[in-house]
């Protein structure tokens, strides 16, 4: 019975995943974000309790992917097409013309062309889920950004927007280059070949984990300073500290 306990907790990730698509496809971005978090939430615990019950196995490392794949791969890349498709509006027609072809097929899409770009967020996260899952290296650390931290950062963005709205922010995320460069840094970060620390703590002394509680810390600050614009910043913050202590993390 035990080794199902960690299966079910995955189900709940791509249940919370699926209500998220719903929730995104209709604009619903808030209720969206928060079950995505619920999602990384049931991600993160599904590992625990498999660790905790000695039952990890391959069905529950292929089933946590296609989790994943829709929970922080499928939704974010739904809200950064959504995200585009308000922001192409902004674009003069010119400016359009010279992204995307005006006419022909385009013209039977209800969407505006350039959001489509959004879905190579769901791609890439889709090709690293993938290389994750055959890859026997990273267990003390990830290569490129996890699909779950990706997830966070592009929800944070109409987050910013509907919980905070600062005209400054609201015009720089509705910003269609803005949208178009987040979404390649994005796709490039999901595979990027560097090493980024994982948060899970073998011992919880000082000395050993120092970045991962230095960096906790500092994300808790910066949430409760510039509560969702600190998510971009904690992002940015997590890759530079691992850059920075590179040479402490082993394979």
């Amino acid at each position: 019975m035990k080794q199902h306990i960690p299966n079910f907790i995955t189900l709940l990730n791509l249940l919370s995943g699926c209500i998220a698509v719903v929730l995104a496809v209709n604009n619903q971005f808030v209720m969206a974000a928060i079950f995505v978090f619920l999602g990384i939430f049931f991600d993160f615990f599904d590992g625990f309790f498999a660790r905790k019950l000695n039952v990890q196995g391959p069905l529950g490392v292929q089933l946590d992917s296609l989790a994943d794949m829709v929970t922080s791969g499928l939704v974010p890349g739904i809200v950064m097409f959504k995200l585009l498709h308000i922001a192409s509006g902004a674009l003069a027609l010119e400016d359009a013309e010279t992204l995307w072809s005006s006419s022909g097929f385009f013209d039977a899409l209800p969407y505006a062309p350039l959001a489509y770009l959004g879905f190579f967020i769901t791609l890439s996260s889709a090709y690293r889920l993938a290389k994750f899952n055959i890859d026997d290296e990273q267990q003390s650390y990830f290569k490129g950004l996890p699909t779950p931290a990706n997830a966070l950062l592009i929800l944070s963005l109409p987050l910013i927007i509907e919980l905070q709205n600062h005209d400054g922010m609201n015009a720089l995320i509705l910003n269609p280059w803005f949208l178009v460069g987040m979404t390649l840094v994005s796709t490039f970060m999901l595979n990027a070949p560097i090493k980024l620390f994982a948060l899970k703590f073998k011992t919880y002394d000082f000395q050993s984990n120092i970045s991962r509680y230095v960096f906790l810390i500092a994300t808790v600050v910066l949430l409760i300073v510039l509560q969702f614009a600190a998510i971009p910043l904690v992002i940015l913050l997590y890759v530079l500290m691992s850059l920075f202590t590179a040479k402490s993390i082993h394979a």
